[in-house]
C-alpha cells in the first residue's frame, strides 16, 4: 500500500511551513509516501519554501515532488498532481491545515481495501485572532447539521483508486471537496478519530464572502450533478434550529447576521478562488 499528499497551494508562503512541518511529525506509515506540492499560479515563494522539506522528508523516508504550475486554479492543480502521483491511496490536504500525527497513518489503514472508500479525520476549527463575531458565528456553526452528523471532509479527504476512479479529470468547480464527498455514499465515507486542525476565516466581512462562495460552489454541484445529492447525510436527527438558538442566542444571532449578510448584494469579491475558510 503506497500513499500519495496532493497539496494545492497558490500563495501560502504564510501557512505552507506549518503544514509540511505537521506532515513531518506524522507516525509511521505503512508503504512508501510520496507529497506532491502543486504551486499553482504562485507570486510568492510557495515552490522554494515546499522545496526547502525536500531533505527533511528524505530522512523520513517519504518522497516530495514540487510541481510549479504557471497557471493558478485549484482544480487545474488537483488534476496536473494526480498525474504525478503514484500512491495506492490518494489524501487531499489544503496548504493551510495542520495534521495530527495519526491522521495520514489511519486514513491510509481505513482505505485499504479493494471496495471504493473515502475517508477524512475529525476537524479541529481553530480561530487565532480576538474577533468576537467569528468566535460566536463558529461556536453556532459547529452545532449545524453539517457538522454533527457524517463525514466532513473540509480541509482533508481522502481516497484509494477503486473510489478515484468514479469520475474523470477534476471538473471546473468552485467546490470539490463536496464534490468529492458527495461522490460516495454515507457508507463508504469513514471518519477516523485522529483529528486536523482547519483555520476559520476571521472578520464579518470575509466570513460573508467566502461563506457566500461556499453556497454558489454547492448549488453549483446541486445543479450540475443532482444525481450526487442523493448521497448527503441524513440530518433529521438534528436538534432543532430554534432550540439551539434559544440554548445559545449570542452565537445564533451572530450566525444569523453573517447568514442574512451572505443572501444581500453586499460585500461582494470578484475572486472566484478566495481563500475557502
Amino acid at each position: 500500500m503506497s500513499t500519495s499528499i496532493l497539496i494545492p497551494a497558490h500563495n501560502e508562503a504564510g501557512y505552507l511551513p506549518a503544514c509540511l512541518g505537521a506532515l513531518l511529525a506524522s507516525a509511521p506509515v505503512e508503504g512508501p509516501v510520496q507529497i506532491i506540492v502543486m504551486a499553482n499560479g504562485c507570486t510568492d515563494n510557495t515552490a522554494s519554501i515546499a522545496r526547502d522539506f525536500t531533505a527533511n522528508f528524505a530522512e523520513k523516508g517519504w518522497t516530495m515532488n514540487v510541481l510549479d504550475l504557471a497557471e493558478g486554479g485549484k482544480l487545474n492543480a488537483l488534476n496536473q498532481g494526480e498525474a504525478a502521483a503514484t500512491g495506492d491511496v490518494l489524501i487531499y490536504l489544503d496548504a493551510d491545515v495542520c495534521v495530527s500525527p495519526l491522521v495520514v497513518a489511519e486514513i491510509v489503514k481505513s482505505l485499504n481495501m479493494d471496495a471504493p472508500g473515502y475517508a477524512s479525520g475529525r476537524p479541529n476549527v481553530t480561530i487565532s485572532g480576538k474577533d468576537a463575531l467569528t468566535r460566536l458565528y463558529t461556536r453556532f456553526w459547529l452545532t449545524t447539521p453539517f457538522m454533527v452528523h457524517g463525514v466532513q471532509g473540509f480541509g482533508v479527504f481522502a481516497m484509494n483508486r477503486a473510489g478515484r476512479a468514479r469520475w474523470g479529470a477534476w471538473p471546473d468547480i468552485i467546490s470539490d471537496d463536496t464534490f468529492a464527498r458527495l461522490n460516495f455514499t454515507p457508507a463508504e465515507r469513514q471518519g477516523v478519530p485522529a483529528s486536523y486542525d482547519w483555520p476559520m476565516i476571521e472578520g464579518f466581512t470575509r466570513l460573508v464572502q467566502v461563506r457566500r462562495r461556499q453556497d454558489i460552489g454547492v448549488a453549483e454541484i446541486a445543479h450540475r450533478y443532482p444525481e450526487l445529492l442523493a448521497n448527503d447525510d441524513d440530518h433529521d436527527q438534528t436538534v432543532p434550529l430554534w432550540k439551539r438558538a434559544l440554548t445559545d442566542p449570542l452565537a445564533f444571532v451572530a450566525f444569523a447576521a453573517v447568514r442574512i449578510a451572505i443572501r444581500l448584494p453586499i460585500l461582494k469579491s470578484g475572486n472566484r478562488w478566495a481563500r475557502g475558510r
